[in-house]
């Protein structure tokens, strides 16, 4: 992946996947801006990398025009945006409902793609055009029973995608999700124990799904990433939208 003479930004990108993915932007030529909640996080990495820390709460909409803005100012362009900031629900949303909480996943996991994409857009247009990925999820694809909550986020991310992809793609803006499966991250650390022998994507498999949707992606595909498995664009079946990939078996989540 050649990104010599590219700018892009990454929500989420103090740790986890978003520092996975901040890494390999950074290492195929781009200047990269690196925004989280975690502004020491955020220093760190941003200075590692050569690039820029933008701390903030991407929960609000004026902290993502503003990234948006200051990435573009310091860079002279902006031509990549990956909207990987997430959050889990700590509750089923069956039986149980912390308004707070729900607040919280909501803004993390929906608001903030909403933010991050209509901002964005104006600058990859002066840019003549570029890339949005935004991170969703196995349960974006299937359900995944114990989460409902959770997988509302990411379904949402998924379809939101999939209806903008086509308005955005004649002006030379793709816009895609990746959506992994189990990822050994700072979001399953507490819960990670009960999955055994249950095998795990690391971050850096995640970062390298991304690398190929910008590679080679199509507008509004939403690629699967599975322990074991090549990444590839999910194929949604018989519902309109964009075209092919496959509709494999995914995750049992039950199982597990």
């Amino acid at each position: 992946m050649d990104l010599i003479g590219k700018a892009a930004l990454v929500t989420g990108g103090a740790s986890g996947i978003g520092a996975a993915a901040v890494r390999r932007l950074a290492a195929a030529g781009a200047v990269v801006a690196v925004a989280d909640q975690d502004e020491a996080g955020a220093r760190s990495l941003a200075e590692e990398v050569g690039g820029l820390a933008l701390p903030g709460d991407v929960t609000q909409h004026d902290t993502m025009a503003m990234s948006i803005d200051v990435a573009e100012d310091t860079f002279g362009r902006l031509n990549i945006v990956l909207l990987n900031a997430g959050v889990t629900a700590g509750q089923s949303g069956v039986e149980d409902l912390d308004l707070a909480r729900y607040r919280r996943i909501m803004g993390v996991n929906v608001d903030h793609v909403v933010f991050g994409l209509t901002s964005a857009v104006p600058a990859l247009r002066r840019a003549g055009g570029g890339h949005i990925v935004a991170t969703a999820s196995l349960a974006g694809l299937v359900p995944m029973p114990g989460d409902a909550l959770y997988t509302l986020t990411k379904h949402a991310v998924v379809g939101y995608v999939r209806s903008v992809a086509p308005t955005l793609a004649p002006e030379g803006i793709r816009v895609n999700a990746v959506c992994p499966g189990f990822a050994d991250t700072p979001l399953i650390a507490n819960a990670k124990a009960q999955f055994g022998d249950f095998p795990l994507l690391s971050a850096d498999d995640v970062a390298g799904a991304i690398e190929g949707i910008l590679e080679r992606g199509g507008p509004g595909e939403c690629w699967f990433v599975q322990p074991g498995r090549e990444p590839a664009p999910y194929g949604f079946r018989g519902v309109p939208g964009p075209k092919g990939g496959i509709a494999p078996p995914l995750v049992d989540w039950e199982d597990h």
